[in-house]
């Protein structure tokens, strides 16, 4: 599919690597919504990528009312978007028995679930409902679905059960969704990135991110955002990926701790 011209959804557009696929969509010539809980990093973004280019919405993706009203504010301003990028997400790590020896919370369990793989969903699920009404495109294309998943996902290290499961989740999905789309002409494609250099990232102390960054077969630095902003739009591009998952990492494979 033709990025120019299209209509896209990012969720988690405020900062990170969400932000990173939103410039580069909106560089390629597509109008962006940024979703983001955090309506003034989505703000910022898109205000510096222009008013008629790009929108900012306060979404909680776990919201049924949250993601229509956001999906109603980009259908107002750029059309229905054929481009869905999820890559909202949250991540923590907590092991199962606590140093206290107590059982870790369910509830901190819950929270990663419900965000990153029902959150995830809920998005494809509305969106998809909406893409599904549109004219197909060449090949008989309707619109293109990307879901960020994590390295996490095949080798989650101590304490990251919430997390790997939830993107393990995702992996799990990426397959029966591009099928059950397929009759619609909608592509899923899901990404697993291993270590970036996004905000959260960035906080942690210089050496310890020359140590993870070491860990790194090649190229022995962090990913780059710009990197997984490419991957996705060239997803977009490449009408014959579908049902795939792609590990961006640089060969790592996680140790246990």
């Amino acid at each position: 599919m033709k990025i120019e011209g299209q209509a896209a959804l990012v969720t988690g557009g405020g900062s990170g690597l969400g932000e990173a696929v939103a410039r580069e969509l909106a560089r390629l010539g597509a109008k962006v919504a940024l979703l983001d809980v955090n309506l003034e990093g989505a703000q910022r973004v898109a205000a510096e990528l222009g008013a008629g280019r790009a929108i900012a919405c306060r979404c909680d993706i776990t919201d049924t009312a949250s993601v229509t009203a956001a999906l109603d504010a980009t259908d107002a301003a750029f059309g229905t978007p054929r481009l869905v990028m999820n890559i909202a997400g949250i991540g923590t790590a907590k092991r199962v028995i606590q140093k206290d020896g107590s059982p870790a919370p369910l509830e901190d369990f819950e929270r990663v679930i419900r965000v990153n793989l029902i959150g995830t969903y809920n998005v494809i699920r509305l969106a998809a409902a909406r893409i599904a009404t549109l004219a197909p495109l060449d090949d008989g294309e309707r619109g293109v679905m990307l879901c960020t998943a994590s390295v996490a996902a095949f080798d989650g290290q101590v304490g990251q059960e919430a997390y790997s499961a939830s993107k393990g989740g995702l992996v799990g999905m990426t397959l029966p969704l591009a099928r059950d789309l397929a009759q619609w002409g909608v592509r899923v494609v899901t990404v697993a990135p291993g270590l970036f250099l996004t905000p959260l990232m960035a906080q942690l102390p210089a050496e310890v991110q020359q140590s993870l960054a070491a860990s790194i077969p090649f190229p022995k630095r962090l990913g780059k955002p710009e990197e997984f902003a490419a991957l996705a739009a060239h997803i977009v591009t490449n009408t014959h990926l579908n049902g795939e998952v792609i590990r961006l990492d640089g060969a790592l494979r996680m140790a246990p701790r």
